[in-house]
This record gives C-alpha cells, structure tokens and sequence, in this order.
C-alpha cells in the first residue's frame, strides 16, 4: 500500500465499505462527478473514512467525510497522508 490513496483502492473503499461498485477509470475520467452521482451518500462516505482511518492508522481531516466528489476526497485525504495532518 502506498502512502497516497488512489482511485483504485477509493473505489475499492466503495465497494467494501458501502456495498457500491464503481469503476476506476470512469472515476479516473470523471474526478469532479458528485459522490451522490455514483450512488453514495454522505453516511456511506462516513464509513469510508473510518475504513480509512483503520487501514492507514491515523485520524483524517474532520471535514473529509464532506466532500463532495473524488477529487476533492483524495487531494484532502492525500495531503493529509503526506503531510501527517
């Protein structure tokens, strides 16, 4: 597992931690579709992110279960990896 989160292993989160299934490439072309466009709310978005938060073994951002589509979810959880914020 690399440090950074990808949109493989986003989409995986997806299937595991709220039952949907998206392909990585239609999210990789469309990084500013709307979580709620692939069919997740923001209650599935939560668990993703405790998913997250076990796998890596760090808290994330308090705002990262708020955002609104991909791109946004990695380029935070991803600063926040990198950084250790």
């Amino acid at each position: 597992m690399s440090e950074r989160l990808t949109v493989e292993e986003l989409a995986a989160l997806m299937k595991s931690g709220a039952g949907i299934t998206v392909d990585p490439a239609d999210m990789k072309n469309r990084p500013d579709s709307l979580f709620d466009d692939y069919g997740l709310d923001s209650l599935g978005l939560l668990g993703i992110v405790g998913l997250l938060e076990n796998q890596r073994g760090r808290a994330l951002p308090t705002d990262a279960d708020r955002c609104k589509t991909p791109k946004e979810f990695l380029e935070l959880v991803n600063t926040s990896l990198m950084t250790g914020a």
